[in-house]
């Protein structure tokens, strides 16, 4: 009996991945958030978690610095954006190349980096929670700019000149053609900075001396002495990220915008 190729085989190695690499880890971690130290099933873990002010005020404030770092980050990569996407530039690739270029480096490296800049002028240590969010925002705008130049560009020219048709000055056109169109790139940047600034610890140990703590260091300290109160951890912090996601719009189908009311 010939064994015949069919299209379905394809995906073989990709649920074989699923399975071990993503499965089979979590299940792990729901065996062991959901039970105690007798690996009998509890869900005291989950009791506790919600009962102990330190651990609810500090995912509180992993939210707020997750957010004030995408808007910073917002902000900051928006208007860049938007000249270059605008701009007439041809070197534009290079400029954006800039931009991209820290990311090619060790993660490790750049913080270790900036820590020695801030040192150097006398931040470190002083203003921690800044240099929490400062940090957050160095290490995470170019995953800003990145779907924001990318959404700006696909703007077809002839809305504008649309806009300007229909008695619209450089500020309507702003807000009536480049906002609304740039809305996917902003979902899409805004997921990619949130998410990773709610669990990354080495940002806020490094820059803020240890006196900053995130989730992402409470599920590393847990996990070094209680496995199953870190995995607990790690499944509430799941599912604020699933929420983030459903309320950015991260699981939707991407759809093909042309244009929008004039």
């Amino acid at each position: 009996m010939k064994l015949r190729f069919s299209r379905k085989m394809l995906c073989i190695p990709y649920a074989v991945f699923l399975l071990f690499f993503v499965i089979a880890p979590m299940l792990v971690i729901v065996y062991y958030a959901f039970t105690d130290k007798n690996n009998h099933i509890s869900f005291m873990n989950f009791v506790n978690f919600f009962s102990d002010p330190t651990k609810l005020t500090t995912i509180a404030y992993s939210v707020v610095v997750a957010l004030i770092t995408t808007v910073v980050c917002l902000f900051i990569a928006f208007p860049v954006s938007f000249i270059l996407a605008r701009s007439k530039f041809k070197r534009k690739s290079v400029i954006l190349l800039l931009f991209v270029t820290p990311m090619w480096i060790n993660f490790v490296l750049r913080i270790n980096a900036i820590r020695e800049l801030m040192n150097w002028i006398g931040l470190l240590g002083e203003a921690n929670y800044f240099n929490t969010v400062f940090g957050m925002v160095y290490d995470f705008l170019p995953f800003m700019i990145l779907p924001l130049y990318t959404q700006m560009s696909k703007i077809d020219n002839s809305l504008y000149e649309a806009c300007s048709d229909l008695g619209g000055n450089a500020f309507t056109s702003f807000f009536r053609v480049t906002v609304p169109l740039s809305v996917p790139g902003i979902l899409s940047g805004a997921t990619m900075v949130f998410l990773p600034s709610m669990t990354n610890y080495v940002v806020s140990d490094m820059l803020g001396n240890s006196k900053v703590t995130i989730i992402g260091k409470f599920i590393e300290t847990y996990f070094g002495t209680n496995w199953h109160m870190g995995s607990m951890i790690a499944l509430i912090l799941l599912a604020v990220v699933l929420l983030s996601s459903i309320l950015s719009g991260g699981f939707k189908q991407e759809e093909n915008v042309r244009g929008t009311s004039l």
